[in-house]
């Protein structure tokens, strides 16, 4: 084979891996990132962040990918006007000197073309840690409204706070461990 034949097959190869992968920006109005936290063994405490943006890479092809997740600690949301004001001081998530969380994960896991996992690192509290959140569902599709594709799913984690130096109530019995629940849809750009 010529080196220019060479050439132009490895520049059409570089041409179609690239476009395989795409960028979507996440839409706020279906993603929703949440926690769950027993309450004395007796309930369940939850909560959601309302303010959230990011955006997903995705090349199911080469079965990558990488997302970039940002919430805004201030727009935490438990319907107790009180609640939320003792989750943003300084006992708990300290939203008036860390004013944002935010996950970045860059491995992903697919069974076929379908994500079943993504791991990265949380940051909180001005504190990284590992979290994978594992997919429950996970899908794309074309709306119908925004004529783009969309691509999401349901994604679960059980994270120890302690590692972000959310101590408060463990003298009380309130436990380590809160499920973190994010259900995410993204825009193809």
């Amino acid at each position: 084979m010529n080196k220019t034949l060479i050439a132009a097959l490895a520049l059409a190869a570089s041409s179609f891996a690239q476009a395989e992968s795409a960028t979507y920006a996440i839409e706020p109005t279906h993603t929703y990132a949440t926690f769950e936290i027993s309450h004395f063994g007796v309930s369940t405490n939850r909560g959601r962040f309302d303010k959230k943006e990011g955006t997903v890479t995705l090349d199911r092809a080469a079965k990558t990918g990488r997302v970039e997740l940002t919430l805004q600690m201030a727009s935490i949301n438990t319907g107790s006007a009180a609640f939320d004001k003792h989750l943003q001081s300084e006992d708990i998530f300290d939203a008036g000197k860390f004013a944002t969380a935010k996950f970045v994960g860059d491995k992903f896991s697919f069974s076929g073309d379908k994500v079943t996992e993504v791991a990265g690192e949380l940051t909180l509290k001005g504190k990284t840690a590992p979290v994978t959140l594992k997919a429950v569902n996970f899908g794309c599709y074309q709306s119908p409204m925004l004529k783009r594709e969309v691509c999401g799913g349901d994604f679960e984690a059980t994270l120890d706070r302690t590692q972000w130096g959310v101590d408060y109530g463990l003298a009380w019995g309130f436990p380590k461990a809160v499920k973190l629940v994010i259900q995410v849809e993204a825009v193809k750009q």
